[in-house]
């Protein structure tokens, strides 16, 4: 016959631990395997993040739907998870860079769209699809920014006989929690130079500085800085780079370890590729870059 241990012993106090840390561990188990997927089934909300001043990836205005390269890919996804959820509704939610990859992380949202580069440091919080767009950093300048600057950013620079501030005094800017901002950083580390980084918090912020003649340089990745010099007071006043310092492969984000919804994404995001719709999307967005920008995704992309 089994006597029951007294429940002060020691023996007793150790099963009880037992008991409860296999407990914590098989409901932690239970609540890691409700995936996106089995979510947007019970709540049908996509809750799909952007970022708001990544034209032409992201841009919104007030009390309109955002728009944009990447929001149209992130519809085609949604158009994809409508087949096995087909009361879904989309709910659009504005994120910044600071803040954007934790919402991911927490499920926040779903997905995080805009012009959002794929590295290690930024996989140790969450996924990413397959690519989307590649791209690279280089920078925006004025015609009268210092030669230096031009013959280090441009093919071809012009010859011209304007009186410049020593290169050792010059001032780039650059988005704050950028991939480029970290990139330009960590070279100005290597290099000795006086040269000073100054950081804003949208790039709109940056092209009023450079208009401004506060800044000689903007450094960002070169989509976008062709998007924001047609925005620019003066587009014939500003040069963008041709020459690529980085290489930015730009994706979707989504929560780690949730193959069954990347497989969704990925699927959703091959189809269109392969459709007859893409190249006139690109068009759309990148005129006549986009032959190009076509042939460099399918060769990315998941077959």
């Amino acid at each position: 016959m089994l006597v029951p241990l007294p429940p002060h012993t020691g023996l007793a106090k150790r099963m009880r631990r037992l008991l409860l840390t296999g407990l914590a561990v098989f409901f932690s188990v239970c609540g890691a395997s409700a995936g996106t997927l089995d979510t947007l089934h019970q709540h049908t909300t996509l809750r799909i993040g952007y970022i708001a001043d990544e034209a032409p990836f992201s841009s919104s205005k007030p009390n309109e739907k955002p728009t944009g390269y990447a929001i149209d890919l992130c519809g085609k996804v949604a158009d994809e998870i409508e087949h096995a959820v087909p009361q879904l509704k989309r709910e659009y939610v504005e994120m910044t860079l600071a803040n954007g990859f934790d919402a991911v992380k927490n499920g926040q949202i779903d997905l995080l769209c805009g012009a959002i580069t794929v590295n290690l440091e930024r996989r140790k919080l969450v996924d990413f699809s397959q690519p989307i767009f590649l791209t690279g950093a280089s920078a925006l300048l004025r015609k009268d920014s210092p030669d230096y600057l031009h013959a280090l950013f441009l093919d071809t620079p012009a010859v011209r006989s304007v009186s410049q501030r020593a290169a050792s005094t010059s001032v780039i800017g650059v988005r704050a929690n950028t991939t480029t901002d970290a990139i330009l950083r960590e070279a100005r580390s290597i290099e000795t130079s006086k040269t000073r980084i100054a950081d804003f918090d949208t790039h709109e912020d940056g092209l009023k500085a450079l208009e401004e003649h506060k800044i000689d340089a903007y450094f960002a990745d070169r989509v976008l800085l062709m998007s924001l010099a047609q925005r620019a007071h003066d587009p014939s006043l500003l040069e963008v780079g041709d020459r690529l310092f980085t290489h930015e492969p730009y994706a979707i984000a989504l929560r780690r370890d949730d193959a069954d919804f990347r497989l969704v994404v990925d699927r959703a995001l091959t189809d269109f590729y392969l459709s007859d719709d893409f190249l006139p999307l690109l068009k759309t967005y990148f005129g006549s870059e986009a032959p190009m920008l076509h042939t460099q995704i399918m060769m990315e992309h998941v077959p």
